[in-house]
């Protein structure tokens, strides 16, 4: 709503750019169709990867242009604007592909990352199960020793590009008398035998993305497909979380500002006693309370981003803020949008319904907002703990 001058480069501004350009032509006029059909937006897929978009995250030296955290979530904030659900299937490979690029062998990075900076194969990130959402610890899906082999065993839920993406990051316990010390990551590929793909959900929200479940029965994989090494799982997921929260308060943000446009041109238009709705004053001041939250948040994405472009020793927790902050905007915002909208934004014929129903996984995945509070407080004590040393 209000531009500020960030410091990006030229470079950036082009690529932000050239997002937007693709969410107002390309998006927009399928996200409706999109979200009632529940499909997979292959074509702006390959719109994406066509455009370079995909290799932003990823080492120069591995195909990628530069692995920045910041395009990235550039790039997820406009497609956010357009469709939380379409811009979600772009930010889920980044997700699935954090704990290669973080924790990944170099002959690990060069057989998936090429593939993956150049938008030929998504990834996905299997961590979530029935009984362990934000408790990791308590995962059931087992990786078995098997000679040079591993053979993995259980299911995965609410895996986002469920059995769209062709490469998987998946945590297994190696040894289950460890708790959480006892996890392993692992590379997946989709065509393994013993790994197949459980019935597609029906969301609330987000319904262009993908969800399935994972489910490896007697799935067996080399032991070159272990990420770092075993009972490295639990730090993998974190250190992971604490490098891609980032962009789902991208996403968050975009899908904010998508509704916060939105409210603003439609209370301009709208009339009512024979003036536009704009002109009265309580609209007036939740508009500017919608912006203010926006901007505040745009604020902290962008400072959570770079902290972790650049390792500063605050990420994690800048990270979790981000997180919790912009969805929590989002929800607000997208909130009032349709209050905004009256009537009209009950109808499915306007967008703020839908960016309404999108915002709320942003308070969900990659950990709850009570569990980034939670985050945020531990790094306070830990930071208190230190300063009285």
């Amino acid at each position: 709503m209000f531009d500020t001058d960030y410091g990006f480069t030229e470079e950036q501004i082009a690529m932000r750019d050239l997002a937007r350009q693709i969410a107002q032509e390309k998006i927009e006029p399928v996200r409706a169709k999109y979200d009632e059909n529940g499909e997979f937006p292959w074509d702006i897929i390959k719109i994406l990867a066509k455009q370079g978009l995909f290799g932003v995250f990823i080492p120069e030296e591995y195909g990628g242009t530069g692995a920045k955290l910041i395009d990235m979530c550039l790039i997820t904030e406009e497609l956010s604007k357009a469709c939380g659900g379409i811009a979600l299937c772009y930010a889920a490979t980044a997700l699935g592909t954090f704990p290669i690029i973080l924790y990944g062998s170099d002959a690990q990075k060069k057989k998936y990352l090429p593939d993956i900076a150049a938008g030929k194969k998504l990834a996905a990130f299997g961590l979530t199960e029935a009984d362990a959402g934000s408790d990791a610890g308590a995962i059931k899906t087992t990786a078995t020793k098997d000679g040079d082999h591993y053979v993995l065993n259980g299911t995965k839920q609410w895996i986002t590009n469920g059995g769209e993406a062709e490469i998987y990051s998946v945590i297994a316990m190696t040894d289950k008398t460890r708790g959480a010390r006892g996890a392993s990551a692992f590379i997946v590929e989709k065509d393994t035998p013993g790994f197949k793909f459980g019935k597609k959900e029906n969301k609330m929200g987000i319904r262009a993305s993908v969800t399935r479940e994972l489910i490896f029965e007697d799935c067996k994989i080399h032991k070159s497909q272990l990420l770092g090494r075993e009972g490295f799982g639990f730090f993998v997921t974190m250190k992971t979380f604490d490098n891609t929260r980032p962009g789902v308060a991208a996403q968050a943000l975009g899908i904010a500002e998508g509704a916060l446009e939105a409210a603003v041109t439609y209370a301009r238009e709208r009339k009512q006693f024979g003036k536009p709705v704009i002109s009265f004053q309580g609209l007036q001041f939740m508009l500017a309370d919608m912006a203010t939250q926006v901007q505040a948040a745009k604020h902290l994405v962008y400072a959570a981003a770079h902290a972790v472009d650049t390792k500063h020793a605050n990420m994690s927790a800048l990270s979790a803020m981000a997180k919790l902050y912009a969805s929590d905007v989002a929800m607000k915002v997208t909130t009032d949008a349709v209050q905004v909208f009256g009537g009209y934004g009950y109808m499915k014929e306007y967008p703020v319904e839908k960016m309404m129903r999108d915002a709320k996984i942003t308070q969900i995945y990659e950990g709850t907002n009570q569990i980034q509070r939670e985050i945020v407080a531990l790094e306070m004590i830990k930071k208190a703990a230190r300063k009285s040393k």
